[in-house]
């Protein structure tokens, strides 16, 4: 079996590769910078250097794989943010009816199953539609919860204003997720391959409202009166704006958070509860504390 794992160095996808090359597996990596992938490429993992918004690169890569791993990855430069993950999305598509693929992990989002209004998710639900239609491939769409690393962003909030916030409810219990416990999934899926047709799976390392999580990272750096605040939505566009999001991207954040205030955001999440992973947030907090720190003594400097 030959793999290509898309997403390079990131934070699941070079987890994945690791653990999909010490089982001996035929792994190629997608990526765009080689000096990331260096690593790798000495365990064992081919390497393709390109751009995932190559449509003839992607075909190219895909072409003789027999399993793919594919993510949209993240684009903070794009002018069009959806669009940009449409074409990502039709790109991976049209490589994989051309290709010899007959196995795709994909990772997706909670929140997917609602297909519009759930902003930066929505680009992914577009593409959950398009592997719907593959009928003679078996699919499996992992629906992660929102990932603890995201919660770093709050670091300039904590410093400026001293609290953690979004324009989403702090006593809303949501799914969270360690990329440890994404990157274990997708390489149980991957090795074993017996899913079939087309399925989903969520994954969670447990639940918890943005203000439990507020109270653990404050308590991790030294503010354990740290408060979760729920922030207008134009305030919060303007200041991701401000920080240098572009437009739509901003809106999408906006969009997102809006929509995690709806019941429906979590409605196919709670009815298919997954069992949780064993990283929880208070692991993940003392590297939190490493970041603000570190960021605390650049700005003395």
């Amino acid at each position: 079996m030959k793999y290509v794992i898309t997403g390079g160095a990131g934070h699941i996808s070079a987890l994945v590769a690791e653990k999909l090359l010490a089982a001996g597996k035929d792994v190629t990596l997608v990526g765009r910078n080689p000096e990331n992938l260096k690593g790798l490429a000495a365990k064992g993992a081919k390497i393709a250097i390109g751009s995932v918004e190559d449509a003839q690169f992607v075909k190219q890569t895909f072409a003789e794989a027999d399993v793919v791993y594919t993510m949209i990855p993240p684009n903070f430069a794009t002018e069009n943010y959806r669009a940009y993950q449409q074409k990502v999305g039709n790109n991976y598509y049209n490589a994989i009816k051309e290709s010899r693929v007959k196995y795709v992990v994909n990772l997706s989002s909670v929140g997917a199953h609602l297909k519009n209004g759930v902003g930066v998710i929505n680009g992914a639900a577009d593409f959950e539609l398009l592997l719907n239609t593959l009928t003679d491939i078996n699919v499996k769409i992992l629906r992660p919860g929102f990932f603890f690393y995201n919660l770093l962003s709050q670091i300039p909030t904590i410093k400026a204003f001293g609290i953690m916030g979004s324009n989403y409810d702090g006593d809303i219990a949501v799914p969270m997720v360690d990329t440890i416990d994404i990157a274990e999934v997708a390489t149980e899926e991957l090795s074993t391959l017996k899913f079939t047709r087309h399925s989903i799976r969520y994954i969670a390392s447990e639940e918890l409202t943005a203000s439990q999580a507020t109270t653990i990272l404050g308590a991790a750096i030294d503010k354990p009166d740290l408060k979760w605040a729920v922030v207008p939505d134009a305030q919060l566009k303007a200041g991701m704006l401000q920080g240098g999001l572009k437009e739509t991207m901003a809106e999408a954040f906006v969009e997102m958070g809006k929509a995690v205030n709806r019941p429906e955001f979590l409605a196919d999440y709670l009815q298919h509860k997954p069992v949780f992973g064993t990283h929880k947030l208070r692991d993940f907090a003392k590297g939190f504390a490493l970041a603000f720190n570190a960021q605390s003594q650049s700005a003395a400097k």
